[in-house]
């Protein structure tokens, strides 16, 4: 898959640690009773919501479907909400179909499409200018696929490059191609091993599965094979199953059939079939016995799985085994969560899943087990919840609350019409997997019919069976990626050697194709906002959106993980995270269950500035669920045990986070920037183990009561809902609540921050194929109206977008990276400059005087281009009308529009303002701003690899050792 961020506010969305917008963290929700762990479920009837059968009945994507000459299947599905038309092709073709000594060439493939064609230089440049968001592709065992969602306007450019590279992409592919791509993906690969836990899937193919089966080895490959791929190879591997008879296009949006059919045959028809390819045989495998391995790896806790392979998508159990598997690991009351983590507190971590493909599944449980905890005693009761499952099948309730959540789920998925999860991929993935686009109506309908007594057979039939029990446990990595991800037997069978005689395969001559023109854009269309003020003088802001029956609310505090500065670190994360662990009235399983059964979902999180409680619901269930909402904001019961067991949680959060290289130089980096500014507070929320040690369930009431009051609130809703409906439920729910006498605290948000300093902190992870590279620099600009948009089309050139300098250069010219990107970010208070590098090991110092050249040479050396100047201005303006297609996208741009003190219409007028923004613009900024003097660089790498490559580059280094897991009688920083 490629990194492929759309704008600079979404340029390093994962890595910025000073975002000021709230991140998700799935909590649970349920309506009021009495405080009990189990319930007995009340019929849909009795509680006036929806039965699964209902809200099945409400998930339909109409289409149409018609087959060219050449074999090319086009769907199309008719949704005119927004000017724009998302085109998703699925080529048949995955890992699963690669020989023996050719691992990874679907994948490697993947990333040479974007690379040009023979009428297509760049293939990103002309859609991207055109607005095109997102553009990518991925790869997995059984298809490669490619989205892009337009305006209306640039359908017919993006059926030209699309059939352009499915016809003639061989030309372009050169041996330049070849070589960077491979260095590209090899990156991606080192990127995946770095992680904690990052040699996991390729020990548990191994284990699984037998040598030779086509889902054992890993769809990124392994290194040797990527290594001696060669050109007349990947030739090979694109002529034999590139044609337009194995590929699926959906178009879905703002189009119909009698519209698209001609495009499409204008467009593809030329393009000659190709072979056919040979079904690949596979399925699952019974292992002869039970198997145990345990892997060690640089981790702080603990990870015992057990593992089984299952039959695929078309087989009738899989709704079952989905369904059985989200009962006993997947849903927030889960059989694991239930005994593991609230019950017998043996666990910090608990997940169980189904992993399905076209012709076997995974299925998976696993703990993560709390630090202190004995093994024997861990592995004793993980096996227990199983054995006990097994016998006794789930309830009634629980397969209902399984198939409701799900179902909702599905419901949220119809806003998007493309994307990797959209209506377009829906329709896709039925007509490749299963010959029927609308096979996700029928995957429903089984699940809504299910008896308990159907999911317990299908779980016995499968999980039963020889268990393999893989386990990561503690300790120095002993293992490389490097020689893993390949057909398993090359220690013992050299690879066959490549055929120095071999030709490729001839070229047939590309017909001369011109671009067409993209035709004019729609303008952007951002719904009006209607307010109204609670008795209690809580704001509230609607925008209303009919498309799905469903609705995002959120109520924002002026808090945030910043407020800490005035408390203790960690205080509002682990106040925030008690909210749904338990009320006066309700538990912390009774609060799961209820949700599950209302189709609801509350997240509970925090960014730097602000305390968020997010309601996602069904629209025909949302008074019960705000009365769910306002029993967890307004009578969090703090019990102490409840803390001392979310504490736990926390601490081996915290634990995990300090192993991971990514998260560690976010935090080193913000508290290096900002000192003693409450932006110096780590955004994880979690502050240090110190602090978490030493918090009390007095203290979290104390912040709870000090920030969460209602004259810090505001509520944005969006969705289906009329005001009229939704302040009546609201005063229901949150009008008595009276804000307390004391005046409102303010966070010190103009202190003093440390004078910029050019540096490196060189934080020591042994055994790290690659370095994670964090530089940021404090800006003389604060968040709230503040006039910046020629900063952002600034970034935007600079590392904002995967065309961008930064990119291009470390990642598509030199290889070195999977992506590198900056941001300038958005908070409330001070904003930063951030420069986010993931690079191999043996280029980190190469890569950091790249970064340095790069942004020195931005404008003096290298003025705004005129096509990098188009792309940031009028493709962004062309690209609007996509970024709202969501309810949960509208309602993220109000509140960040009232949070940084913009005006309400502030998108609908940004199009003339982008125009109003010239290069002299652009470039001032980028001079004034988007400068390399005084940037701080956090490096987490292997010392003995890194060191020597730092020291010629004139900054002063300051080596640390990476911060370890702290023991039971321990703390870290």
């Amino acid at each position: 898959m490629r990194i492929l961020p759309l704008t600079s506010a979404t340029a390093l969305a994962a890595a910025l640690l000073l975002s000021a917008l709230p991140t998700a963290s799935t909590a649970a929700a349920a309506p009021p009773a009495q405080t009990q762990s189990a319930q007995v479920a009340p019929a849909a009837s009795d509680t006036g919501t929806a039965t699964p059968q209902e809200l099945v009945a409400k998930v339909d994507i109409p289409f149409d479907k018609f087959v060219l000459a050449n074999g090319l299947t086009t769907i199309v599905h008719t949704d005119r909400k927004a000017p724009i038309v998302s085109v998703t092709l699925y080529y048949k073709v995955g890992s699963k179909n690669e020989p023996r000594g050719h691992t990874g060439f679907a994948h490697l493939y993947e990333h040479l499409f974007f690379g040009g064609s023979a009428n297509v230089p760049d293939f990103d440049v002309p859609l991207e200018a055109a607005g095109s968001t997102p553009t990518n592709g991925s790869t997995w065992y059984d298809r490669t696929n490619y989205v892009e969602t337009v305006p209306t306007g640039a359908l017919d450019l993006a059926l030209f490059m699309e059939s352009d590279r499915m016809g003639w992409l061989l030309p372009a592919v050169t041996q330049d191609k070849l070589d960077k791509q491979r260095g590209v993906v090899q990156n991606e690969k080192r990127q995946g091993d770095n992680q904690p836990y990052g040699l996991f899937d390729y020990a548990q193919a191994d284990g699984l599965l037998p040598i030779g089966h086509p889902y054992r080895h890993a769809t990124i490959g392994s290194m040797a094979d990527l290594d001696a791929a060669t050109l007349t190879d990947v030739r090979k591997w694109f002529t034999e199953h590139y044609g337009p008879n194995n590929v699926v296009l959906v178009l879905s949006g703002d189009i119909d059939a009698a519209t698209a059919r001609p495009k499409v045959e204008k467009w593809f028809g030329q393009i000659p079939r190709g072979p056919e390819i040979e079904p690949v045989k596979a399925g699952p495998v019974t292992l002869p016995a039970p198997l145990t391995r345990d892997i060690t790896d640089q981790v702080p806790v603990l990870r015992l799985t057990r593992n089984w392979t299952a039959p695929g998508i078309n087989d009738p159990d899989t709704p079952a085994l989905k369904v059985g598997l989200h009962i006993l690991g997947g849903l927030a009351s889960s059989r694991l969560d239930n005994e593991l983590v609230r019950g017998k507190q043996l666990a910090v971590a608990v997940t169980a899943f189904d992993q399905v493909f076209e012709q076997l599944s995974f299925l998976q449980m696993t703990m993560d087990v709390k630090p202190g905890v004995d093994r024997a005693v861990a592995e004793a009761a993980f096996d227990k919840v199983l054995a006990d499952y097994l016998r006794d099948g789930p309830t009634e309730d629980e397969v209902r609350r399984a198939v409701v959540s799900t179902v909702s789920g599905e419901i949220g998925g119809l806003e998007r019409v493309g994307g990797f999860y959209g209506k377009g991929a829906t329709l896709a993935e039925g007509q490749v997997y299963s010959d029927d686009p609308a096979k996700y109506k029928r995957d429903l309908a089984a699940m809504a019919a299910l008896t308990p007594a159907q999911v317990k057979a299908a779980l016995n039939k499968w999980m039963s069976r020889p268990v393999y029990a893989l386990n990561v446990v503690p300790g120095p990595r002993t293992e490389s990626g490097d020689t893993m991800g390949g057909w398993g037997d090359e220690a013992d069978q050299a690879a066959p050697p490549a055929d120095p005689h071999a030709e490729a395969p001839a070229l047939a001559p590309a017909p001369k194709r011109e671009f067409p023109p993209v035709q004019p854009v729609g303008e952007l269309a951002f719904p009006a906002i209607e307010h109204a003020t609670l008795s209690n003088g809580i704001p509230v802001a609607l925008a209303r959106r009919t498309a799905v029956p469903k609705l995002v609310l959120s109520m924002d505090f002026d808090a945030g993980y910043a407020a800490d500065a005035l408390d203790t670190p960690g205080t509002q994360g682990m106040m925030l995270e008690m909210l749904d662990q338990g009320t006066d009235r309700l538990d912390a399983t009774a609060i799961a269950e209820a949700q599950e059964r209302l189709g609801a979902q509350i997240q509970i999180d925090g960014s730097l500035d602000t305390s968020t409680v997010t309601l996602s619901a069904l629209s025909d269930n949302l008074a019960p669920s705000l009365d769910l909402m306002a029993d967890l904001v307004l009578h969090p019961a703090f019990k102490p045990a409840d803390v001392a067991r979310v504490k736990a949680q926390a601490e081996a959060e915290l634990a995990q986070k300090l192993s991971s290289p990514n998260a560690m130089a976010l935090r080193a980096l913000g508290s290096t920037l900002f000192g003693q500014h409450p932006y110096a507070q780590p955004t994880d929320g979690l502050g240090n183990a110190a602090s978490l040690s030493a918090l009390t369930p007095a203290a979290l009431r104390a912040a709870h009561d000090k920030w969460l009051r209602p004259d810090l609130a505001r509520i944005t809703v969006v969705g289906d809902i009329t005001m009229d409906r939704l302040k009546p439920m609201l005063e229901q729910a949150f009008g008595a609540w009276k804000a307390p006498k004391s005046a409102a605290p303010v966070k010190p948000l103009g202190a003093a921050v440390p004078a910029a300093q050019g540096r490196i902190v060189l934080i020591d992870r042994p055994n790290s194929p690659q370095s994670v590279i964090m530089a940021g620099r404090v800006l003389p600009i604060t968040g709230r109206k503040a006039d910046t948009e020629a900063l952002g089309l600034a970034n935007d050139v600079l590392g904002g977008g995967f065309l961008s300098r930064l990119n291009k250069d470390l990642r598509e010219e030199k290889g070195w990276s999977y992506g590198v990107y900056s941001s300038v970010t958005q908070p409330t208070g001070p904003r930063t400059f951030v420069v986010s590098a993931p690079v191999q090991a043996d280029r980190t110092g190469d890569a950091i005087k790249a970064i340095i050249a790069d942004v020195g040479a931005f404008p003096g050396q290298k003025p705004i281009t005129q096509e990098e100047l188009q792309r940031v201005t009028e493709g962004t303006i062309r690209a609007l009308p996509n970024q709202f297609e969501t309810n949960a996208a509208v309602q993220a741009a109000i509140r960040k529009n009232e949070r940084l003190g913009r005006p309400e219409d502030y998108y609908v007028k940004l199009a003339a303002k982008f125009r109003g923004i010239g290069a002299r613009a652009i470039e001032a900024s980028a001079n004034e701003f988007l400068r390399p003097g005084g940037m701080t660089y956090v490096v987490v790498g292997d010392r003995k690899i890194v060191e020597p490559q730092l020291e010629g580059l004139g900054l002063p280094i300051d080596v640390q050792q990476a911060p370890q897991a702290a023991s039971d009688d321990q703390s870290v920083e």
